[in-house]
C-alpha cells in the first residue's frame, strides 16, 4: 500500500510576491518538491480557492509557507485559518518574519495613508471623494471588502508561528533546505529561523578586505562613489548591514557590488536589528566632537527606513508607539 505524501501549502499576504517567484524560480526542484510532498493550496500558482482549506480537516497540512505581512482582515483570516489546518507554519520571507517594506507604513496613520492614496496622488480623480467601506454595494449585489486596519504585523503578532524562513526573498536554495528538512524525521527546534545563526560579514566575498579599524568621516550613497569592487563595503563609507544581518544568503547584493540592506533579519543573540545596526555604523564615526559627529550621522539619508526596512513592526519601537 502505498503511502500517502505529506501535504504543503503556500499563500501570499501583505508583500510584493517576490517570494512567489522565489517558489517559481526553484525550476525543475519544484519538480523534487511535488514528488515528496503534495501542494494542496497555492493559489497564486494553481486553482485554489478558500472553501477548499476550510473543508480540509485541521491539522491535515504538514506545511504552510505563509509569505508577507497582516495587514488586512482577510490576510488575518487566512493567517488564522491555515494557523489551525496546519501542523506547521513557516513565516516565509522578510515581510511574514519581520514585517517587511509593508512595515515601513506604520510610520503613518491609517487615515493619512487612505488620504494620499484616495485623494492626494497626482494620478486619482475622485471628485464625489469616496473612501472604500467593508459594506458596500455592487450593481444589485452586496459586497464585502476586506478592513484595512491600522498598522502592519508580522506573523507571529498575529498566529503562532514554527518556523522563520528569512531574506527578500528567501533563495530557491534555502527553500529546498527548508522544505527538506520539514519533511525529515529530526525537526529544528521549534521558533527557529532556518538559516546560519551568524553574522553575513562570516560569509561576504570581500571578508578578508575588512580593516581591522574602520574610521569614517562621512557615509556615502552608492551613486555617489565609485565603489571599488574588490574592498569591504564598509570601508569605502557605504551604509552595509552586513554586521547586524543573518548569513545564508550567500552575500548576492555584495556580490553585485551594493552594500547588504539587511533582508534576513537579524542574528539569533540581537533583539532589534535597526538598533544593532545603527551602533555598528555610529562606531566607525572617526570624531570625538559632537558637532562633527552630528554632521557625520546626518549623511545618513532616512535613518528609518535604512536600518528597519524590514524589521519596524517586530522592533522595539514598535512596543513604544503605534508603529
Amino acid at each position: 500500500m502505498t503511502r500517502e505524501k505529506p501535504k504543503i501549502a503556500f499563500y501570499w499576504c501583505a508583500s510584493c510576491g517576490g517570494c512567489e517567484e522565489a517558489v517559481v524560480d526553484l525550476a525543475e526542484e519544484i519538480l523534487d518538491v511535488v514528488a515528496a510532498a503534495d501542494i494542496v493550496f497555492w493559489p497564486v500558482a494553481l486553482d485554489f480557492k478558500r472553501r477548499d482549506v476550510e473543508q480540509m480537516p485541521d491539522g491535515s497540512i504538514l506545511a504552510t509557507f505563509l509569505n508577507g505581512a497582516i495587514r488586512t482582515s482577510e490576510q488575518e483570516e487566512m493567517a488564522k485559518l491555515l494557523r489551525r489546518k496546519s501542523k506547521l507554519l513557516v513565516a516565509f520571507g522578510s515581510c511574514s518574519h519581520l514585517g517587511g517594506i509593508p512595515g515601513l507604513a506604520n510610520l503613518f496613520t491609517r487615515e493619512s495613508i487612505l488620504q494620499t492614496v484616495y485623494f492626494e496622488t497626482p494620478t486619482t480623480e475622485n471628485p464625489e471623494c469616496v473612501l472604500p467601506g467593508v459594506p458596500g454595494k455592487d450593481g444589485n449585489g452586496k459586497l464585502t471588502l476586506p478592513y484595512f486596519s491600522e498598522r502592519v504585523r508580522a506573523l507571529d503578532q498575529v498566529v503562532e508561528v514554527d518556523y522563520y524562513l528569512p531574506g527578500c526573498p528567501p533563495l530557491p536554495r534555502i527553500i529546498t533546505r527548508a522544505v527538506a528538512t520539514l519533511l525529515g524525521e529530526h525537526l529544528p527546534d521549534k521558533g527557529s529561523v532556518l538559516a546560519p545563526d551568524e553574522a553575513l560579514c562570516t560569509e561576504c566575498p570581500r571578508k578578508d578586505s575588512k580593516p581591522e579599524k574602520i574610521a569614517l568621516k562621512s557615509f556615502k550613497r552608492p551613486q555617489e562613489i565609485l565603489i571599488d569592487e574588490t574592498q569591504c563595503l564598509l570601508a569605502q563609507g557605504l551604509l552595509c548591514l552586513g554586521p547586524a544581518t543573518r548569513a545564508g544568503c550567500e552575500a548576492p547584493c555584495v556580490q553585485g557590488n551594493m552594500p547588504c540592506t539587511g533582508c534576513c533579519g537579524p542574528p539569533g543573540r540581537v533583539r532589534d536589528q535597526g538598533a544593532k545596526a545603527l551602533s555598528a555604523i555610529a562606531s566607525l564615526v572617526d570624531s570625538q566632537d559632537e558637532q562633527e559627529i552630528d554632521t557625520v550621522l546626518a549623511s545618513i539619508p532616512d535613518p528609518v527606513g535604512t536600518f528597519y526596512r524590514y524589521s519596524l513592526p517586530a522592533s522595539l519601537l514598535a512596543h513604544s508607539r503605534k508603529v
